[in-house]
Parts: structure tokens; C-alpha cells; sequence
């Protein structure tokens, strides 16, 4: 996951509160971490003209005036952890990331047991995507102690961790989860999150009930479509597709351009065979992921089911140009052409698919009837002998070896195959029946 620059502003204003919760009791009572005991009234002037008349310019959010102060005061303590930290700060606040990253270090350099530096070096960290890096600076953000104390930002610190660890390591996400609960009341973003890394480690019925339990409470709108679409995701999972549908519509009542839940609810309703209530669904979704290969192959599925291939045919031949390669698609594409009796360029398209992945016995089999169609019967049954490496026979099968067979004359053949045909037909092929029956009986054999 990515952490955006609200998520990083958060930890960051909790961090900052650090620096400036109770700072007269800390320049009373206890000197800042990487320092030592001035000698003389100079030195403490100087700090005090220095550093903490920086950090009064931060509290004001005049951050280069701050930057100057702090980089004076620095050039004569270039140990002083705290007024390094604050030098971060001042460099995050003012989306410098790489100078914020290069002070904390530095901060850590001078105290590696700085609580306010780990944490916020994991959160610039997360936010640029370094995940690992992030997790061990968290990691060693929940295992010191703020100067001074403060709770919520350790809890901070084991909710971050928590957030990147759902996916790789469910088990200690949810042991850092429960460690923040433990530092401050649960919140709704925690029923989230728990519900979140149920999910990831296989706990369906935990999960379940903390989706539940955040919706039940009535949370924010952003929280409950989470929430709602979480918990769809689970139902679909499942294959609930009708318990899934009413949370998905609710969830997009309220955020009607969320390619996310348009995706889901099209799933569902593909799901219950409503495929012309889920049409329109995906061409919005389209509108919304206009370059989404996935959203165009179910689109053009959906085309093809509600029986209009001519539809889907602009959408196969656009992620062909966009996917030359894609033995997949390609396939899709020579059976779609295929439905619109296009043969000639549905057997150059599979002819192709099949190049690139000769393994698809499904893809042969289009192939065969594409040959067949355009009167090719050798090539016809060397598709249909490839096709046996991979796939069993089926009445379509039987029938296009039998027909093959038939119109180049090799009588024996054909009459075998029209009989393997008809005994598995089972009178769910009637026009194709009649016509196995009516060439046994002009074949000179018995049906």
C-alpha cells in the first residue's frame, strides 16, 4: 500500500506534538537527547536564542525562517538529536523528503533510541512506497519510549506498523493492532483495519463481523464505504453474489465514480445471470478505467452473453492492438469473429493465438471450426488432433471430426465419428443430429 500525504501529515502532526508538548518542562527538567550540560550561561543562551526560538518560529509554521535558525544552531551542535529532528520536520513540512530523511538519520545518528525520528523516518518512508525501510524504522519506533511520554503517538507508530504489515505478515499486523488498542480507545479506522487483516489471514467470519460492526456504528461516509465494499468483497468471495449487491448499490449511492465498487457490483450481477442489469454497470465502469484491459474483456463478455459480438468486436480488436502478444485475448477475439461468421479472419487470429501458446486445446478447437467453415477440412482436422493432446472429446467435437471427414470423402471416418456423435448427443443437438442420421443413412451405415 501507498501512504498519502494526509495519511503522513497525520503522524507527522502527532510526532511535532512531541517536540512541543510540555516544552518549557523539557528545558526545565531534562536536557534533549545527543547534548550535553553547557558550561557556561553562553551555551544555554545559545541554545535558547538557537534551537528553541526555531521551534517557536515551527509553531507558527514559519519553517524557513525555522530552516535558517536551525541550521545556525546546528553548525555549532551538530549532535543535538532533538534540534535535528526538528530540522526533519521543517524539511518534511515543506515536502523536501530527501533532506527531511537525511536530518532523521542524522537525528538517529546522534540517538538511536529517538522515538520521534523512527517514527516519523518510517512514515516519509512509507510514503514514498519504501516499505521494507519503513517496517524496520516503525518497528523500532514501537520499541522506544517518547520524550516525553505520550501515548497516542506510540499508538501511532503500532496502527502505521499495522497498516503495512496486513498483507505480508496478518499475524503481527494484528498483534501491532492490538498493541495500539492497548495505548488508545479503539477507533473506527481500528474496526476497519482489523476487519482488513482477518481478511488477509484467512479469518472470514472475523472479518465478517468487524465490516459488521464498523457499519452498525454508523461511520463516516468514506469509512463505510470501505467498510461495505470489504465486506461485498468477502460475499463475493463466496460467491453471495445477492448479499453482495445491496451493500455495493448502497456504497455507490454515495460514491458513484468508484471504479472499485462499479467492478464489484458488475461481478455481482454477472454472478446471479443478470447480465442485462450488469451491462450498463460495466460500460460506466469503462468510462471510469478507459484503459483497463480487464474492464474491456468483461465488457465485451457481457457484449457476447447478451448476444451482440459486434459490440465486443471494436473492444477485442483495440486490446489486440494494445496486446499484440496476448495469446489470451487473441483467442477471445478469433471466437468472437467467429460468432459474427467472420471466418477467413477468425482462422488468421487463431492461427496466431495459437503460435504463441500451443497448449490451448480450447483455442484449436475455435480453430477447427474456423477451417472447416472456410472449407479447410485437412487443416480443420489437424486442429482437431491437437486439441485431443489437451482437451477430451465433445459432441461439437465428434461432430466437426465427422464432417471433416465427410466432405473429403474418407467415408469410413466419417461414419465412426457421426457415431461417436450420436451417442453422446443425447438429443440436445437436434438439427445436428438429424444430420448425422440422414448422412449414416447415405454413408450406408446404421445409427
Amino acid at each position: 500500500m501507498r501512504f498519502g500525504a494526509k495519511h503522513r501529515r497525520v503522524g507527522r502532526g502527532l510526532i511535532f506534538g512531541l517536540a512541543f508538548f510540555s516544552l518549557t518542562a523539557w528545558a526545565q527538567n531534562q536536557l534533549p537527547p545527543g547534548t550535553q550540560a553547557p558550561d557556561t550561561d553562553q551555551q544555554t543562551q545559545s541554545a535558547s536564542t538557537g534551537r528553541d526560538v526555531a521551534e517557536g518560529k515551527m509553531e507558527q509554521h514559519d519553517y524557513p525562517a525555522a530552516r535558517t535558525l536551525l541550521q545556525k544552531y546546528l553548525a555549532s551542535h551538530p549532535a543535538d538529536a532533538r534540534a535535528l529532528f526538528d530540522l526533519g520536520y521543517v524539511e518534511d513540512a515543506t515536502d523536501h523528503e530527501d533532506a527531511a530523511a537525511t536530518a532523521y538519520r542524522k537525528a538517529l545518528g546522534a540517538d538511536p533510541k529517538q522515538f520521534e525520528s523512527h517514527l516519523a523516518l518510517g512514515l516519509l518512508l512509507a510514503h514514498q512506497n519504501k516499505l521494507d525501510e519503513a517496517r524496520e524504522e516503525l518497528k523500532k519506533a514501537t520499541e522506544a519510549s517518547p520524550d516525553p511520554p505520550n501515548p497516542a503517538a506510540q499508538a501511532q507508530a503500532f496502527r502505521t506498523l499495522a497498516q503495512l504489515e496486513r498483507a505480508t505478515d496478518p499475524p503481527a499486523a494484528r498483534d501491532a493492532l492490538m498493541s495500539a488498542m492497548r495505548l488508545s480507545a479503539e477507533t473506527p479506522a481500528d474496526l476497519l483495519l482489523t476487519a482488513q487483516i482477518a481478511e488477509a489471514n484467512g479469518d472470514t467470519d472475523v472479518a465478517r463481523s468487524a465490516y459488521q460492526r464498523l457499519l452498525d456504528s454508523h461511520p463516516k461516509p468514506d469509512l463505510a464505504a470501505e467498510a461495505n465494499a470489504g465486506l461485498a468483497q468477502l460475499l463475493l468471495k463466496e460467491k453471495k453474489y445477492a448479499e453482495a449487491e445491496p451493500l455495493l448499490r448502497s456504497a455507490l449511492e454515495r460514491d458513484p465514480r468508484d471504479a472499485g465498487l462499479t467492478a464489484q457490483l458488475a461481478t455481482a450481477l454477472l454472478g446471479q445471470g443478470k447480465t442485462d442489469e450488469a451491462l450498463p454497470v460495466i460500460e460506466s465502469l469503462r468510462r471510469l478505467e478507459p484503459a483497463n484491459t480487464a474492464v474491456d474483456q468483461m465488457l465485451a463478455d457481457a457484449y457476447v452473453q447478451t448476444g451482440h459480438p459486434e459490440k465486443a468486436d471494436p473492444i477485442y480488436a483495440r486490446m489486440v492492438q494494445a496486446h499484440p502478444d496476448n495469446e489470451d485475448i487473441l483467442a477471445e477475439q478469433g471466437e468472437n469473429l467467429i460468432r459474427e461468421k467472420r471466418y477467413p479472419e477468425a482462422q488468421q487470429v487463431l492461427e496466431r493465438a495459437v503460435r504463441l501458446k500451443s497448449d490451448d486445446g480450447d483455442a484449436w478447437g475455435a480453430l477447427a471450426f474456423a477451417c472447416s467453415e472456410n472449407k479447410q477440412y485437412e487443416a480443420a482436422l489437424q486442429a482437431l488432433s491437437t486439441r485431443a493432446k489437451f482437451l477430451g472429446e465433445t459432441p461439437a467435437s465428434y461432430f466437426l471430426w465427422a464432417t471433416s471427414y465427410d466432405n473429403l470423402h474418407q467415408q469410413k471416418q466419417a461414419k465412426e465419428y457421426y457415431q461417436k456423435f450420436l451417442a453422446i448427443a443425447d438429443g440436445k443437438f437436434p438439427d445436428q443430429e438429424w444430420q448425422a442420421r440422414h448422412r449414416l443413412v447415405a454413408l450406408g451405415g446404421s445409427h
